[in-house]
């Protein structure tokens, strides 16, 4: 196992009814700023329980973060939380809202010209950020219990991430009766997102780490057993919470720790969203099973491993049992209506240079846990999925 620091000081709140504890959670004596996406707590009755656990505290309103959270859009909150001295930002929403919020409360103490910048340049380290925390309405992103966000720039098609502990919420609230009105395709997309998160830190090769594999794969078994029954049945409350808690464990840092991590999908599939608009789930799901074919070979452990303990292939050559265990996830996205190609989102090979190029531009020359992917087999990842 590789050395490491874990750090995760995030309060999680998880059940039923758990919302009405806001006002225990919240600081008191300073203005709060309610950020939130396009409506849907309106509908499903979140936002009155917000306000409701809320009496008598100033708060100031900020709507329409988009899916996949928009630089321009978030900007003009920057300056919301600068003009009216806010200093708690509560996040009410799915993933893309508190990554969007993750980014305002950073940028909003940023001091060093475009907060842009911090996510261009890699080396520029966020260490100050205003307070937030979270009311999660949708299982998927694990941005309720880390410290990263992607922002999506749309003057220059660009879809970037930044991780810092300075946006870690204080405290995430996790109801799960919220999933019970949610459309079946954002808990399909939901699914995906954190099924691949695992596969980041998870299809990788071995370090001698049983428990983060072994935590690893309980995860993706849980997502498999769980998210058909959530789409076949919203109102399971066992089925939403053990959905949601999974999407939340998935990325919060501890499958991840002391075990190499890969993220090519990730890297390959914000590009996806950035020029095409697909979601960001829907674009995982297009590229793993590329990534795991051209890369079969060095991750050819890990693909037996995978395929004997979460999918239970145990029989025939190493070949035939990676090509299964590759069939049966690309099965498992699709069953849910998922594609895994290009063509379903009406996209050719001319497309595929743009994105090659765009990674050599940016200086990049490999991807991947040992940073062995060439721009080359991106090429060939894409071509695959065509």
């Amino acid at each position: 196992m590789q050395n490491f620091e874990f750090f995760n000081p995030v309060n999680i709140v998880f059940g039923q009814g758990q919302i009405k504890k806001l006002g225990q959670l919240v600081p008191t004596g300073t203005k709060i700023m309610l950020a939130y996406g396009g409506g849907s707590i309106f509908k499903n009755g979140v936002y009155d329980q917000v306000k409701s656990a809320l009496p008598g505290l100033e708060l100031t309103e900020f709507g329409g973060i988009e899916p996949n959270p928009r630089y321009e859009t978030l900007m003009k909150a920057v300056e919301v939380v600068k003009n009216e001295k806010i200093g708690f930002i509560l996040a009410v929403g799915g993933g893309s809202v508190l990554d969007g919020v993750k980014f305002i409360a950073a940028a909003a103490l940023w001091t060093e010209g475009d907060p842009w910048n911090f996510l261009t340049n890699r080396k520029l380290v966020v260490t100050r950020a205003v307070p937030l925390g979270s009311v999660m309405t949708l299982p998927a992103t694990g941005s309720e219990m880390n410290g990263n966000s992607v922002v999506t720039r749309l003057s220059t098609q660009e879809k970037l991430a930044f991780n810092a502990d300075a946006v870690l919420p204080v405290f995430s609230i996790l109801d799960p009766t919220v999933v019970f009105s949610l459309p079946e395709k954002q808990v399909a997309n939901g699914i995906v997102d954190a099924f691949v998160h695992v596969m980041e830190q998870y299809l990788t090769y071995p370090v001698d780490s049983p428990i983060q594999d072994r935590f690893a794969e309980s995860i993706l078994v849980t997502l498999i057993e769980e998210g058909p029954k959530v789409l076949v049945n919203r109102n399971d409350y066992n089925a939403a919470a053990n959905f949601m808690w999974a999407a939340t464990m998935a990325l919060n840092g501890l499958i991840g720790a002391g075990v190499p991590q890969d993220w090519a999908t990730h890297t390959i599939g914000h590009e996806l969203t950035a020029f095409h608009g697909i979601d960001h789930a829907r674009t995982l799901a297009i590229v793993l099973p590329g990534i795991m074919q051209v890369k079969r070979v060095g991750k050819r452990e890990k693909l037996l491993q995978f395929g004997e303990r979460v999918w239970g292939v145990k029989s025939g050559s190493n070949d035939a049992r990676i090509d299964e265990a590759i069939l049966r996830t690309v099965a498992f996205f699709e069953s849910f209506g998922i594609p895994t190609k290009l063509s379903a989102y009406n996209i050719g090979p001319d497309f595929i240079p743009v994105i090659c190029n765009r990674f050599t531009n940016r200086g990049i020359k490999g991807i991947g846990e040992k940073g062995d992917l060439t721009i080359e087999q991106v090429s060939e990842v894409l071509t695959l999925q065509l």
